[in-house]
C-alpha cells in the first residue's frame, strides 16, 4: 500500500488546469524580488498589514494599504489597470489572502505573494525600517545562502 497514491493522482489534465490556476493567484518572494528589482511597470505590491508591523519593516517599493482600508482606498492608492501583489506576515495568516480577494472584488488583477513577509526576510531579501535600508542572514531552510532564489 503507498500512502502518496492511496487517492489516485488526477489525470494530467486535470492536474495542469489545477496547477496552472494556483499559479494565476499565487507569487512567491523571489519572483516578486525580481519583479521589483527590474522595475516591473504596472506592479504594486501591497503591504496589507497595520500601522506598527509596517513601521517594524516593509519591502522596498511596497506600499502601505491595511486590509480592512481596502475597500474605501484602494483608488487613491493604486492605479488603475496595475497588477497588485499583496502580502501580509507569513504562511500562518490569511491576511493576504483576504487583501487579495478585496482587491479582485473591485476589479484589479491581483495574486498572493505566499510565505509572506516572514519568508522574505528569512530568504535574505532587503527590508526598509525606521534605521534605513536592511538584510537578515539567509535561512538555509528557505534559500541557499549563496543565492536569493531557489532555482526553481
Amino acid at each position: 500500500m503507498t500512502f502518496t497514491f492511496a487517492v489516485p493522482a488526477a489525470d494530467p489534465a486535470t492536474a495542469a488546469a489545477h496547477f496552472s490556476a494556483r499559479l494565476s493567484v499565487e507569487t512567491d518572494v523571489s519572483d516578486v524580488h525580481a519583479d521589483l528589482s527590474a522595475r516591473t511597470p504596472a506592479l504594486v505590491v501591497v503591504d496589507t498589514r497595520g500601522a506598527a508591523a509596517w513601521t517594524q519593516g516593509h519591502l522596498p517599493g511596497a506600499v502601505h494599504l491595511p486590509t480592512a482600508e481596502i475597500a474605501t482606498r484602494a483608488a487613491e492608492v493604486v492605479p488603475a489597470g496595475s497588477a497588485v501583489v499583496t502580502y501580509c506576515w507569513g504562511p500562518g495568516c490569511n491576511g493576504a489572502t483576504r487583501a487579495a480577494l478585496e482587491f479582485a472584488r473591485l476589479g484589479y488583477r491581483v495574486k498572493e505573494m505566499l510565505g509572506g513577509f516572514e519568508y522574505w526576510v528569512r530568504e535574505g531579501l532587503p527590508v526598509v525600517t525606521a534605521g534605513g535600508l536592511t538584510r537578515r542572514p539567509v535561512d538555509d531552510l528557505t534559500a541557499p545562502r549563496s543565492s536569493i532564489t531557489c532555482d526553481c
